[in-house]
């Protein structure tokens, strides 16, 4: 039963990111918001379908510590299950991702017309310029910035190595820092075909404020943030 659920919903994701990514394609010339909309349409798609299909639940916490104004968010990275749940969680935001992701037809150009910023893992000198560059341009548009600040996945109960690029950014640009917890990857592990039934919870984590992100020494608040992030994901599970 569990392999018959998982088929059948990744049969349905597929052909629903193609849909909603050709519905993304066609409205990005009429401008960024109504892209954005298809893009919301297609995470809540995919997170409600795997909630019918394979018992997927979830529940979000710390909502209120949304900041009113665009920041960067530090998100824990165990899973496809939390890039996807993102449009459905914070204001419009831009992805930092790895540069390969764009060649995938059609899911990849959608996410080229969101402007994702594409970095080269193989130059990391130039990739942090990019993203700090890029950033402050979205940031200046009113746009939020998602990074994994380990860079790539990891197992549940894994710690991978928290980079500083997010806290780089933050503070040229002179935002705030939102971390965010979860134990995505229990349901949904890493390079899984099977997908398990149970509960996700995404935490969102106390925002830290700009001031202290431009007083705190950038190791001390790499620091802070993977002790904040870790701590909150061992306590829901993760």
């Amino acid at each position: 039963m569990l392999m018959f659920r998982s088929t059948l919903f990744n049969l349905c994701m597929m052909l629903a990111t193609m849909l909603f990514s050709i519905l993304l394609l066609l409205s990005r010339p009429f401008g960024f918001s109504p892209a954005w909309f298809w893009g919301r349409c297609w995470s809540a798609s995919i997170i409600h379908l795997a909630q019918w299909i394979c018992g997927i639940r979830f529940r979000f916490e710390g909502l209120e510590h949304l900041p009113d104004t665009p920041c960067v968010v530090l998100a824990k990275h165990q899973s496809a299950w939390e890039t996807i749940a993102m449009p459905s969680l914070i204001p419009p935001f831009v992805w930092v991702l790895k540069r390969e992701l764009f060649h995938i037809p059609v899911f990849g150009w959608a996410l080229w017309a969101l402007n994702a910023i594409a970095i080269r893992r193989s130059n990391p000198r130039a990739a942090l310029k990019q993203v700090i560059a890029q950033g402050q341009a979205f940031i200046r548009q009113g746009r939020w910035i998602v990074i994994f600040p380990e860079g790539e996945r990891v197992a549940p109960g894994t710690t991978g190595n928290y980079q500083s690029s997010g806290i780089m950014l933050a503070h040229r640009a002179g935002t705030g820092i939102l971390p965010m917890a979860h134990n995505a990857g229990l349901c949904w592990p890493k390079n899984s075909f099977i997908k398990r039934p149970g509960t996700i919870t995404v935490r969102f984590l106390p925002f830290i404020p700009p001031q202290e992100v431009t007083d705190t020494p950038r190791d001390k608040m790499v620091e802070r943030v993977r002790d904040m992030i870790e701590h909150a994901t061992k306590e829901i599970g993760g």
